[in-house]
């Protein structure tokens, strides 16, 4: 008996949320990508001492909810798992080009992407795959995808794109080989143009540390 792996292409309806108004005051535009465990209206709130008339935040939410810490009443979500990646990642592309599309986007404002954890790896597959010019790359506490190259951020390294990284120095998830390897790996994908910000502390998103991100 032999089991055959099929797939079929059906409509998917999905939130996101969005932080302050779009108004002809807006400056920068926020795309920012949670990491697991969070739910989008939650990861919102690192955001909302922003500037409000300068700044909209959208905040899209990953596909898969399930109960944390099996007691069944927290939710929480992750983008990815190594089931099915290139065919998932896709599905999320499509995604957020969607609500981009949604919310009317153009190109007059300062588009800043960001991402933290988990976060990290849609928000450069999703740069890389859509060949996006940004005006701001934020990689926060996370990995990037090992299948990225130097090579698909070169259009990016054109351009002004300025990419800050942000790591913790007590972060759990990183150790000193790690953390050495993920600095060349950033060096090598970014031809040295990263600024490298090593904050106090571990696996947490601070506040002030993007609040500062608009004064760079």
């Amino acid at each position: 008996m032999t089991s055959i792996s099929k797939n079929v292409t059906y409509t998917h309806t999905n939130t996101y949320e969005t932080l302050n108004e779009l108004t002809p005051k807006t400056k920068n535009i926020w795309l920012v990508f949670h990491g697991i465990g969070y739910l989008s209206r939650y990861f919102l709130k690192y955001f909302d001492e922003l500037p409000s008339e300068e700044n909209y935040i959208i905040a899209p939410q990953a596909p898969s909810k399930y109960y944390l810490n099996n007691k069944y009443k927290h939710v929480g979500a992750s983008w990815l798992t190594k089931e099915n990646t290139k065919l998932e990642t896709n599905n999320v592309i499509t995604y957020v080009d969607t609500v981009l599309k949604a919310e009317g986007i153009g190109s007059e404002h300062n588009l800043i992407v960001f991402g933290y954890s988990q976060g990290v790896s849609i928000a450069t597959r999703w740069i890389v795959n859509k060949n996006v010019n940004c005006y701001k790359l934020v990689l926060y506490a996370g990995g990037i995808p090992n299948e990225l190259t130097s090579l698909d951020f070169q259009d990016l390294l054109k351009s002004n794109t300025e990419v800050i990284t942000l790591v913790g120095d007590n972060d759990p998830y990183l150790t000193p080989e790690r953390m050495k390897d993920e600095d060349k790996k950033i060096d090598d994908l970014f031809n040295r143009r990263a600024i490298k910000i090593v904050f106090e502390g571990g696996h947490e998103v601070k506040k002030e540390l993007i609040n500062a991100l608009i004064k760079h």
